[in-house]
């Protein structure tokens, strides 16, 4: 009976990169992770937050001098409300000088209220500096991975491009492949297994990059299909890092591809235009686009 009647356990929604988790018996610190918050919040919801604390704190401090025999002097209007803006004055530090404290308990919440008000302002100075200068890369990825014949070998391929055209130093991309596996020893378990990369680095990634993976031997997708694949819940994770050189911080982007996304025996789109004589022009409204290619006989593998 007590089974029946307790409460269901409130889970943890966590993003995989595309798939959802609900985690269940973690602990939520919110006054430890109260700077992590602050930091992945929208802009919206940051300032909404900031308001709400500058509201609070102002009709706690109101309610603080209020506790006073008149501790307010010049008090306009002369009820809760002229409180409250004295408050808001105290805290921010403006002091117009119409209001003031006139007792000893005033001038004591008064000091404390400049202190917490001072405070704040540096606190909140440095988590808006800290979101502002957080770096934030412009990298593209192609909405599906594409795999197809060539020169006698099957390859994978993934393209990306650096939208906000600076140049990006030492790019450097890893490819990994998320599966699951059943070992009799260890159970049930999501595996991650590293692919080879023909390049793995860029020196200067400015416009656009395709990485290649080549299906052989020694790839962890030989010999796989689309449906032993989708058995497996097998996704693709490729990452990519490298310095930005206008602000010479590190920049990283991510991309999270279920393997039913991949097209089979399709290649992408040229996105380059132009005679060779013209200037080159960059297509980017191709940029997703593929096409299909013709499966080669088997006596041409």
């Amino acid at each position: 009976m007590a089974s029946i009647l307790r409460k269901p356990r409130r889970g943890r929604r966590i993003n995989m990169g595309g798939r959802d988790v609900v985690a269940y018996g973690l602990r939520t610190q919110f006054w430890q992770d109260i700077y992590y918050y602050s930091m992945t919040s929208s802009w919206p919801v940051f300032f909404a937050a900031v308001a709400i604390v500058f509201v609070l704190f102002n009709v706690l401090f109101a309610g603080l001098y209020s506790l006073g025999d008149h501790p307010i002097g010049n008090l306009t209007p002369d009820n809760f409300l002229g409180i409250f803006f004295f408050s808001v004055e105290t805290l921010a530090t403006v002091g117009y000088g119409d209001m003031h404290p006139q007792t000893v308990y005033g001038h004591s919440i008064a000091t404390i209220e400049i202190f917490v008000g001072m405070a704040s302002v540096a606190l909140i100075t440095g988590v808006m500096f800290a979101r502002f200068s957080r770096p934030r890369s412009s990298i593209i990825f192609a909405d599906h991975p594409v795999s197809h014949v060539s020169e006698g070998r099957r390859v994978l391929l993934i393209r990306m491009a650096n939208a906000r055209m600076n140049i990006i130093s030492e790019a450097s991309a890893k490819l990994r492949l998320m599966k699951n596996e059943v070992s009799p020893t260890m159970g049930s378990f999501r595996k991650i297994v590293d692919m080879k990369l023909e390049r793995e680095q860029h020196p200067i990634f400015v416009l656009g990059w395709t990485v290649i993976h080549v299906i052989d031997a020694d790839s962890p997708l030989y010999g796989h299909t689309p449906e032993s694949l989708k058995a497996m819940q097998a996704a693709l994770i490729l990452s990519v890092e490298g310095v930005d050189d206008t602000t010479s911080q590190t920049q990283r982007a991510r991309h999270y591809y279920p393997c039913n996304l991949i097209r089979w025996n399709h290649r992408y789109v040229d996105i380059f235009s132009g005679a060779s004589n013209r200037t080159p022009k960059i297509h980017y409204e191709r940029f997703h686009d593929s096409e299909e290619v013709p499966e080669p006989e088997p006596d041409e593998l």
